[in-house]
Order: structure tokens, then sequence, then C-alpha cells
């Protein structure tokens, strides 16, 4: 079911968590969160708007990578009923991509329901203190020509990076709706 993610609740601050990645590897967000802020992505491999932007975000996030920002990608869904999002297709899908940032697994969904994730993709854009300054869409190609695009949240993250604050204007993702439990 297609979803539109809430107005932000800009200023909120980001609730901590611990997870592991698909190959158990260990990640804390505090850990990846710097002083130049944060991006938390909620993606999955199997949703077709997530496909239709995966080189873009890899790209624009391996951007964010090099200037300092933090970023790590949650998948939430229930990959008992989507096995597409399994963790070994996650390793698959970040290997095919070339993912440059920590690919973690919210098995029992804690993660998504305490940032109120709806869908996938959906942004959480964080300045150093880890309040919320931007909940928006990657940019304004969505599943057409991204040969000609703006890149709303490399241009937001990169603005929070050198203000602590997100652009006034943002612009909702869409995508599929989380798979809960």
């Amino acid at each position: 079911m297609l979803k539109g993610t809430p107005v932000g609740d800009l200023g909120w601050t980001a609730p901590a968590f611990t997870m592991n990645d698909f190959d158990g590897v260990t990640h804390s967000m505090s850990d990846h969160l710097t002083d130049r802020g944060l991006l938390i992505a909620f993606i999955c491999n199997h949703c077709p708007y997530v496909k239709a932007i995966t080189d873009r975000l890899a790209a624009d996030t391996k951007t964010l990578l090099n200037e300092g920002i933090g970023v790590l990608a949650v998948m939430s869904n229930d990959y008992g009923a989507y096995p597409a999002d399994a963790p070994d297709q996650m390793k698959a899908f970040s290997n095919a991509h070339s993912f440059s940032f920590p690919y973690l697994v919210d098995k029992d969904q804690t993660v998504a329901r305490a940032y109120k994730a709806v869908c996938t993709p959906d942004f959480f854009g964080f300045n150093g203190d880890g309040h919320l300054q931007y909940r928006g869409r990657l940019d304004d190609a969505a599943m057409g020509d991204p040969t000609h695009r703006t890149p709303d949240l490399l241009n937001a993250m990169r603005k929070i990076a050198a203000t602590g604050r997100g652009p006034k204007q943002q612009t909702a993702s869409i995508g599929c709706s989380i798979k809960w439990l």
C-alpha cells in the first residue's frame, strides 16, 4: 500500500538504538551520529520505490559520508512474510548497489515504531545534537528521469551540517508501507 511520510516533528530527539547489520555486526546509532549530523533511512529490498532510487541513494550517501555526516539504513519489514527482505538478501542488495553505510536489521520492529517510520523509503535527517531537522524525499525525480533532479535529501543534510537546521520547505517521501509483524 502506498504511503506518504507525515509532516516531521522537527526538533524531536532521535531515540538511541543498537542493532546488527546483515552480517551480525553491532552498530549503535550514537556511534554514527557525528557533529555534522546523521541520516537514518528506512529502506527494504523489494519495494519498487526503493529500487527506483537505490543507485541515487548510494551515490548521495557516499557524498554525505565523505563530508563527515553519518548514515545508517534500517530494514524493518517482516522478512518472514517477505523473504526478499531477509538478511542474506539485504547483503546481496547492499553489495549490488555498493552501499557504503551499515544496513541494519530491525527484526522486532522496535526501531521503526520508535521513529514512527511508515514507509520505505522514509528518511530522517538529524543535526549533530540528534534533533530531527529533515523528514522528506530523496529528490524530485521519484520514479522518473533521474538525470535532471534536485537532490532534496543531500541538500538538506548539507544545510543541517552547516547550520544545525534543516530547510523550512520539505516534501514528503512516498513509498510502500512497512510490512508489520
